[in-house]
């Protein structure tokens, strides 16, 4: 990446003064401070979270976007600027350019999704569609410039850049202040007897280095006593190598699910200064940040990006290593691009991320009446050490394939962390052989689609689709009700958070009982279609 003009390093005193004259609000906002008062109950220390994902572009790129072009000599803006960008940075610096009146192209890769595309286009950039990755857009967005002499917009590594994003910990200072007047106004004290929030540590996304850049600068000048911490993802993580090898750090590979944060090389001004004032740093895998995202969700009723996740995903974390109580933490919540398709993903992994879901793999005998039991002793689980509830099962997936022994793939809700490791051994106490898999990234990305196929065993196989209600024994009629002759052959079963269920079964009935297993679909009164039929299931099911 071109690092234009931050090959200058200033000063923290400097820093400060461009931070204090920093020329943002002629389209930025200032966003709110909230309290996230859900996931601060949990955790038993005050959350606050800055609303950066309330922005014009829902991030906060446009600050240091707009501040580096406002500060650009007329002539600069009558040829333009340009950016590579896929992302937050690239609808910052066209909005900007709108505000501004200049011409702003934007290259972007031809694997873009198009709600981006359309997005920078909305906010009036010309989009050059071209490569298929960031290097290859990179690499044309400089010929480009040299070409028609356009001024380039470093999406982090430039002093006004890193300036424009330090305003993020300019108002998040004042509103604490204002947080403690106003708690001090509703209890009729004066300020100064009133006790916090006062900001302990404040948690920042990085992916090249700018905001935490500008909040650091900032922070360690107004209040040094208030930790810094860099928050990454654990698959791109190149400001953290970079730091512990006292140099920058290029990665082969980044990570993609956090794709506002995936940066294979940080920027020499960001690394710098990253390196003096971030006073610690933490990483987060895929399935606390889908946690993360619910808790924020839960708080605000908003979807943030996994970046904008990040730092929620990163106090979750701290507050469990450190034992923290009574403590305030600020997250700063640094986009809502999200993409529409990947919101089903992140629902599916955020239970097991906050390990209020654990998986397993089960094998029981294959013979009549064991699925029942088995049913029934994961009804009757114990507590653990905390309060008796009733579970439910999230996930049931069964496929006949041996005439012996049987493999399922069960979801269980959980407590309390660390719960799937008791609940492993329980069943083994019980004679039911269990291989904990809610951290396996196999199982949990693929496996658990994948169980199903042909089966010699299936004879006189139906299949049948029900409706049933979510509510705790609802599968225990079913199996109740069941004529013990009749074998089933395939499960399949996944909460979707409704109040009913979809469940796909095989039954093993002999044609000699079509009345009678009429009459039990009658009496057993849930909803159903049979698929015996269906093509689908005749291709890559029935034998």
């Amino acid at each position: 990446m071109p690092t234009s003009s931050a090959a200058q390093s200033l000063s923290p005193q400097d820093y400060l003064k461009k931070i204090l004259t920093a020329r943002v609000y002629d389209v930025a906002i200032e966003t709110a401070l909230e309290p996230a008062r859900n996931l601060s109950r949990r955790l038993h220390n005050t959350v606050l979270l800055k609303r950066e994902d309330q922005q014009p572009v829902r991030s906060f790129k446009l600050r240091g976007a707009y501040n580096k072009m406002a500060h650009l000599t007329a002539e600069q803006l009558n040829k333009g600027v340009i950016c590579a960008s896929a992302g937050n940075h690239a609808q910052g610096v066209a909005l900007s350019a709108s505000k501004l009146g200049a011409r702003a192209v934007i290259v972007m890769p031809t694997t873009t999704p198009q709600v981006k595309v359309d997005a920078v286009r909305g906010f009036g950039g010309e989009v050059v569609l071209f490569g298929e990755s960031y290097s290859d857009a990179y690499k044309h967005s400089l010929e480009l410039q040299t070409k028609e002499g356009l001024t380039f917009v470093h999406p982090f590594d430039d002093p006004d850049v890193i300036a424009g994003q330090g305003t993020v910990a300019m108002e998040m200072l004042r509103q604490v202040q204002t947080l403690v007047a106003d708690k001090a106004a509703k209890s009729g004290q004066k300020s100064s007897h009133i006790a916090g929030p006062r900001l302990d540590a404040v948690f920042v996304a990085i992916g090249g280095g700018g905001l935490v850049a500008g909040v650091a600068n900032y922070i360690k000048a107004v209040d040094p006593r208030i930790k810094v911490i860099g928050v990454q993802m654990n698959d791109s993580d190149a400001m953290i190598q970079s730091v512990a090898a006292k140099q920058r750090v290029t990665l082969p590979d980044v990570g993609l699910f956090s794709d506002g944060t995936a940066v294979k090389l940080v920027g020499e001004e960001t690394f710098r200064i990253t390196s003096n004032l971030v006073d610690d740093f933490v990483t987060v895998d895929t399935d606390a940040v889908c946690a993360a995202i619910k808790d924020i969700f839960v708080d605000t009723r908003s979807i943030v990006e996994p970046a904008g996740a990040l730092a929620v995903a990163a106090i979750k974390q701290y507050v469990a290593q450190h034992k923290t109580k009574g403590e305030t933490y600020a997250a700063i919540l640094c986009g809502a691009n999200m993409n529409f398709d990947r919101l089903r993903f992140v629902a599916e992994r955020a239970e097991v991320g906050e390990e209020r879901e654990a998986l397993f793999a089960v094998t029981i005998p294959e013979e009549r009446g064991s699925f029942r039991r088995f049913c029934e002793l994961i009804g009757d689980l114990p507590a653990f050490g905390g309060t008796k509830t009733t579970r439910n099962v999230t996930e049931f997936n069964y496929r006949i394939s041996d005439a012996n022994k049987a493999h399922v793939f069960v979801g269980l809700t959980t407590t309390s962390k660390g719960e799937s490791a008791k609940i492993t051994a329980h069943l083994g106490k019980h004679h039911f052989t269990a291989l904990d898999l809610t951290h396996d990234e196999l199982a949990k990305e693929h496996i658990r689609y994948m169980v199903g196929g042909h089966s010699a065993l299936a004879q006189n196989e139906r299949l049948l689709r029900f409706v049933i209600p979510e509510r705790p024994g609802a599968l225990l009629k079913f199996l109740s009700q069941m004529r013990p002759g009749w074998n089933i052959s395939l499960f399949h079963y996944r909460n979707q958070g409704a109040d009913y269920g979809r469940i796909l079964v095989g039954l093993q009935v002999p044609a000699a009982d079509d009345a009678e297993f009429a009459a039990f679909l009658s009496t057993l009164g849930y909803p159903c279609v049979e698929e015996t039929g269906n093509p689908a299931y005749q291709m890559f099911l029935q034998q």
